[in-house]
C-alpha cells in the first residue's frame, strides 16, 4: 500500500501544511483504499516546508519540498497515479538523491533518527524503530547502578549548554536516600533561534518519555516532570497523546514490563520565563512559586522539587539515554572527539540558505556546518559571523570558522556551545546591533534577584543604544567591559553569568566597528537608522514616481520626470523607497 506523508512539525503547519495535507486527502479519498495519507514531524529541513513524502510499497522514499496546493495536485498526479516521481520537485530520495540530499549528507543523527520518519501520534510507529527497546533492556537485564554505569562510560554530556557529565549527575541524585525523588525534563527552551527541543518533542516525543524512565529506574525516581513552554502548543499535544500510549502498553505506570518498577509522567506548562531554563529558576515554577533560582548549595540532586533529591536533564539529553542502553555505550562513545562523545543537534537559523535543524557527531567544525550543510548564506554575500549558545552565547567571526564544535574549542573563543542555537550573519549585519539585541533580551528577562543582573544588565543595555543612537562617548567600550566582568563574577546563576557573552566577544573580534559607532557616528552596515540617511541621486532619478507614491510617511517630494528629494525630518528609514527604485538611485549614507 503506498502512503502519502505530510510533515506537519510547527515549521510544516507555518508554512500551509494543513492545506496541502487536505488537498492530498480529499485525492485519496477518491482514489480508492489502496493509498493512505499520514502525517509526520519535521525531519529538519524547515527551508523546504510543505515536504511531503511518497512511500512505496517497498519502503522506497521520496520526498517533495516546498508543495502548495498546486504542487500537491501535481506530485499526486505524476507520481501516484503515473508512477513516475516528479523529478524537478523532488529534494531527498532513500538511496540518496535529490538535489537537497546534501543537507543531509555529513548528519549522523541519533537522536532525530525518528523524527520525520514516523508518526508522532504512533506509539507503534515508534515502537517499529525500536522505541523502549532500552527501556526493555534496562528494567530486565540491568540494576540501577549499571545503568549509570552504562550512561557515565557513553561519555555523555548534559546538552542544555553546562556540558556536565550526565552520568556524574545521576549517580550524585541516586546517592541520596529519600522516600521520593524526581526526574525532571527541561524543555523551557527559549533562545532565541533555537527550535532543538520543541521539533524534537513534536517529531518523536517517545524518546524523551523513555530516556525519563530509564532515569527515574537509575536514581530511584518514580515521579517524573516534563516542564515545557506553553508556547509550544503542538509538542504539549502530542507528548499528552504520548504519554498515554505509553501508560496503555504498559511502559508508564505501576510495576512497568512486571519489573517492580513504578513510574508516573506529568506536564507543567511554564509561561514562558526565559530564566526558568535555569534548574533551580524551574524547580520554583513547578512547586507554584515566582521562578528565580535558588542559592546553591544544596544543589538540586541533594534538595530539589519539593525538598527531595531530584534530577533534571533537558530534552535532547534524554532523548539520547534510549539509544546508548539500546546500542551501548561503546557506539555512541566512537562517535565525537577525544574530550566529548556523541552526536549534537543545532538549529541552524538566521543569513543561511539551508536553515533547519541538523545533527552532527562532535568535532565537526563550524565550517562545515555553515557551508557544506547549511549551503552558506542565503545573501550570497561573505560570511561575518557565527552567534552560537543563544544569548548566553558568542558572536564567532568569520576567521575562526574552523573551530572544531567541541565545548573547550568553542569556550577558548569566548562563546559557548549552549543548548545548540546557531545563528549565521552575513557582511549586512551590524555587530554592535547584535550585541544590543541579545543584551536587550537578557536585560528584559532577567529574574531580578541579584543586582549584578538585574542592574549590571540595565546600565550595559543603557551604553549599547546610546551608541547604536549615534551618542557613544570614548570610554564606552571600557565601560561595557567592566561591567561584564562584574556581571560575570558576581551573577547568581548561570543565565546571568553569561549574558554579557555576546558584548565580550563582539568587542574582541569587531572592535573596530564600536570605534567607528563612536568616534566617526558611522555603522558601515546601515542597520542603525540613527546612523544613516537616505538620498536621491541627481544622475540616477528620472522621477518616475514611484518612490513617492510608496514612501508611507509622504517624505519624499518631486514632480513626474524631474529629479527627487526627501524630507530628512519626515523620513523614518524604513527603506521602501530604496528596495522599489528600479534605477538605483536612492542610496544609503
Amino acid at each position: 500500500m503506498k502512503q502519502i506523508i505530510i510533515g506537519l512539525g510547527s515549521c510544516g503547519i507555518a508554512a500551509g501544511g494543513l492545506k496541502v495535507k487536505d488537498t492530498l486527502q480529499h485525492l485519496a479519498d477518491q482514489a480508492g483504499p489502496t493509498l493512505t495519507v499520514g502525517e509526520t514531524g519535521c525531519m529538519g529541513m524547515c527551508y523546504c516546508e510543505p515536504m511531503v513524502e511518497v512511500r512505496d510499497e517497498a519502503g522506497n522514499r521520496t520526498i517533495y519540498g516546498h508543495v502548495d496546493e498546486a504542487r500537491a495536485e501535481e506530485i499526486f498526479r505524476h507520481h501516484i497515479q503515473g508512477g513516475t516521481p516528479l523529478a524537478e520537485a523532488v529534494i531527498v530520495t532513500s538511496d540518496g538523491g535529490g538535489h537537497e540530499a546534501g543537507f543531509l549528507e555529513k548528519q549522523v543523527r541519533l537522536v532525530l533518527e525518528r523524527c520525520g520518519a514516523i508518526d508522532p501520534e504512533s506509539i507503534d510507529d515508534a515502537i517499529g524503530m525500536e522505541a523502549y527497546v532500552g527501556l526493555e533492556k534496562a528494567l530486565d537485564t540491568m540494576t540501577p547502578a549499571q545503568v549509570i554505569d552504562e550512561v557515565l562510560t557513553a561519555g555523555i554530556k548534559g546538552r542544555g549548554g553546562a556540558g556536565f557529565p550526565t552520568g556524574l549527575k545521576w549517580k550524585f541524585a541516586a546517592g541520596y536516600e529519600a522516600d521520593q525523588k524526581y526526574i525532571i525534563c527541561n524543555a523551557d527552551e527559549g533562545d532565541p533561534g533555537a527550535f532543538m527541543d520543541r521539533s524534537i518533542l513534536e517529531g518523536d516525543p517517545h524518546s524523551v518519555i523513555e530516556g525519563l524512565i530509564i532515569g527515574g529506574y537509575a536514581i530511584g525516581a518514580t515521579k517524573g516532570y516534563i516542564y515545557a513552554r506553553a508556547e509550544y502548543p503542538i509538542a504539549i499535544r502530542r507528548l499528552k497523546i504520548a504519554i498515554e500510549q505509553a501508560e496503555a502498553r504498559g511502559f508508564l505506570g505501576k510495576n512497568i514490563l512486571d519489573s517492580g518498577f513504578d513510574f508516573s509522567l506529568t506536564i507543567k506548562e511554564g509561561a514562558g520565563a526565559f530564566v526558568c531554563g535555569e534548574e533551580t529558576a524551574l524547580i520554583e515554577s513547578i512547586e507554584g512559586n515566582r521562578g528565580m533560582p535558588r542559592i546553591r548549595p544544596p544543589f538540586p540532586a541533594e534538595k530539589g522539587l519539593f525538598g527531595k533529591p531530584s534530577n533534571i536533564n533537558n530534552v535532547e539529553t534524554l532523548a539520547n539515554i534510549g539509544w546508548i542502553i539500546r546500542r551501548g555505550a561503546g557506539a555512541f562513545a566512537a562517535l565525537g572527539t577525544e574530550e566529548s562523545n556523541g552526536t549534537k543537534v543545532f538549529a541552524l537559523a538566521g543569513k543561511v540558505r539551508r536553515g533547519g535543524l541538523v545533527e552532527i557527531p562532535i568535532g565537526m567544525t563550524i565550517r562545515e556546518v555553515v557551508d557544506t550543510i547549511g549551503g552558506g548564506t542565503v545573501s550570497g554575500k561573505p560570511l561575518k559571523a557565527v552567534q552560537m549558545g543563544g544569548p548566553s552565547g558568542g558572536c564567532i567571526p568569520a576567521e575562526l570558522m574552523d573551530t572544531v564544535i567541541d565545548y573547550q574549542p568553542l569556550a577558548e573563543t569566548g562563546a559557548i556551545m549552549g543548548s545548540g542555537g546557531m545563528i549565521v550573519m552575513d557582511a549586512d549585519n551590524c555587530m554592535v546591533d547584535i550585541a544590543r539585541y541579545f543584551l536587550q533580551f537578557t536585560q528584559s528577562e532577567s529574574c531580578g534577584k541579584c543586582t549584578f543582573c538585574k542592574i549590571g544588565t540595565k546600565r550595559m543595555l543603557e551604553t549599547l543604544e546610546r551608541i547604536t543612537q549615534g551618542e557613544g562617548a570614548e570610554g564606552d567600550v571600557e565601560r561595557l567591559e567592566h561591567l561584564s566582568h562584574q556581571i560575570k563574577t558576581n551573577a547568581l546563576c548561570g543565565l546571568g553569568q553569561t549574558a554579557p557573552n555576546p558584548v565580550l566577544t563582539t568587542i574582541r573580534y569587531f572592535r573596530n566597528e564600536y570605534d567607528n559607532h563612536i568616534r566617526n557616528k558611522k555603522c558601515t552596515t546601515s542597520q542603525c537608522k540613527a546612523l544613516i540617511h537616505y538620498d536621491i541621486l541627481a544622475g540616477k532619478c528620472i522621477g518616475c514616481t514611484i518612490c513617492a507614491k510608496k514612501c508611507p510617511v509622504d517624505a519624499i517630494r518631486g514632480k513626474v520626470k524631474e529629479l527627487h528629494s526627501i524630507e530628512q525630518d519626515k523620513c523614518t528609514k524604513c527603506g521602501i523607497c530604496k528596495s522599489v527604485c528600479k534605477f538605483d538611485a536612492v542610496v544609503v549614507e
